[in-house]
């Protein structure tokens, strides 16, 4: 069993790696952190870099806090929802912790095309988390 983690290194990001490395640690279980990208011409090597950068840190804060985990960085072309359901299906996940973005009042009427695949096909509960005011 484990918890799966979607993470990039933004507010909403660092929120749902709070929420996932603490429901870890109360659950006593792994911690999967997921970080997907497609790819591709717009991902470049500055981008790639500032995102092995903070996979690093985070790598560093879970050993620090004693927490169980695995961190995975892919880049397969794959929407980052199939890449979330797909560690979550070979893991026997407990739960998928996302990060939401705030949205405007009509914003509202439609969730974000990953967090609303994930909740659609995801075979495990899906915990959403909003980013707080302090999370820059």
């Amino acid at each position: 069993m484990s918890i799966i983690v979607g993470y990039i290194p933004t507010r909403e990001g660092r929120a749902a790696l709070r929420k996932a490395s603490s429901e870890a640690r109360l659950r006593s279980t792994k911690l999967v952190v997921v970080n997907s990208h497609r790819g591709g011409r717009d991902f470049d090597a500055v981008e790639a870099q500032r995102f092995e950068d903070a996979l690093a840190q985070v790598q560093r804060d879970l050993d620090d806090a004693g927490i169980e985990h695995e961190v995975r960085a892919l880049v397969r072309g794959n929407e980052p929802a199939e890449d979330l359901v797909a560690v979550a299906e070979e893991s026997d996940a407990d739960v998928i912790v996302i990060g939401l973005r705030r949205r405007t009042p009509i914003g509202k009427l439609i969730l974000g095309s990953n967090a609303q695949r994930i909740l659609l096909e995801a075979t495990c509960p899906v915990l959403a988390v909003k980013a707080d005011d302090d999370d820059e």
